[in-house]
């Protein structure tokens, strides 16, 4: 169950949900509400797109999860807020706290109920939890448990009435934006980067002048791979700067999602072609 279905069941009154325009989805182009703005509308609760909106309501607390744009001083001063942030702050500020934290190999994060202030996820923490980071998980897996582990962290801080927050402690890092060029995989990189690249879904590299989306590999379980970019058609292993990437599913420009294995009798691959270039000339 989401953040707002939640807090509607536990009895709480939603007075208005703020959420993003709706955005063309799909080949027709046709306007698609967000997941929270189409639940608010099943749920029978006002939407709208300005965070003003909710200078007048008359509540007594905001919720904010995932909302994506900073919430300026003069709503701050009129209706506090508390922040349902995917990471253990200090760590991951920002934007984009579920992929950097893979990206860094973190083996842990976890999520914070905090008070929202002007600064960038910089208020005080009122609760957190650890959860892990499974080795082979994806980005959308981990923020799906993260989703819920945080859903009853903020419902049991909001029975219990809000406690005094505790101030962040640590040195702050900060979550920069996913960006295109974040996706690419670059095979001069080792291959335990790139798996992380993998699993934060959209992973790209160029194959026979095309691009090729890698949607589910593992690390190889031997030494012996090709040489960075070369892909060794036979067991489907990809060299790279450090050990090898085996590709498991890929989706072809203009393709759906297949096996790779189904993809490689397809493409009928030479003994070892290469990702990110022309043939190889690598044995």
């Amino acid at each position: 169950m989401g953040p707002l279905r939640a807090l509607v069941a536990d009895g709480h009154d939603v007075a208005l949900v703020v959420s993003r325009p709706d955005r063309k989805r799909g080949r027709g182009g046709a306007l698609v509400p967000s997941p929270v703005k189409a639940a608010a509308l099943e749920l029978g609760i006002r939407v709208t797109e300005q965070v003003d909106d909710v200078v007048d309501l008359g509540a007594d607390l905001g919720v904010v999860v995932a909302f994506g744009r900073l919430i300026r001083p003069h709503v701050l001063d009129v209706l506090p807020h508390v922040n349902l942030h995917f990471s253990l702050l200090p760590r991951w500020r920002g934007a984009a706290p579920v992929e950097r934290a893979i990206l860094a190999g973190d083996v842990t994060t976890g999520v914070c109920v905090m008070a929202l202030e002007e600064g960038l996820d910089t208020g005080p923490v009122y609760a957190s939890a650890t959860v892990d980071i499974p080795p082979e998980g994806t980005a959308d897996e981990l923020r799906t448990t993260l989703a819920g582990v945080g859903t009853d962290l903020l419902l049991s801080v909001l029975r219990d009435g809000l406690p005094e927050p505790r101030p962040q402690e640590g040195e702050p890092t900060y979550a920069a934006k996913i960006e295109p060029e974040d996706h690419h995989l670059d095979w001069s990189r080792a291959a335990v980067d790139l798996h992380r690249v993998v699993r934060l879904g959209q992973a790209w590299t160029t194959f026979r002048g095309s691009r090729i989306k890698v949607r589910k590999a593992r690390l190889a379980t031997t030494d012996d791979v090709p040489r960075p970019g070369a892909l060794d058609s036979g067991r489907l292993v990809v060299g790279t700067a450090e050990g090898g990437l085996e590709l498991v599913e890929v989706q072809p420009e203009g393709r759906p999602v297949q096996a790779a294995t189904a993809w490689r009798n397809g493409a009928r691959l030479a003994p070892t072609e290469r990702l990110g270039g022309g043939q190889s000339t690598d044995g």
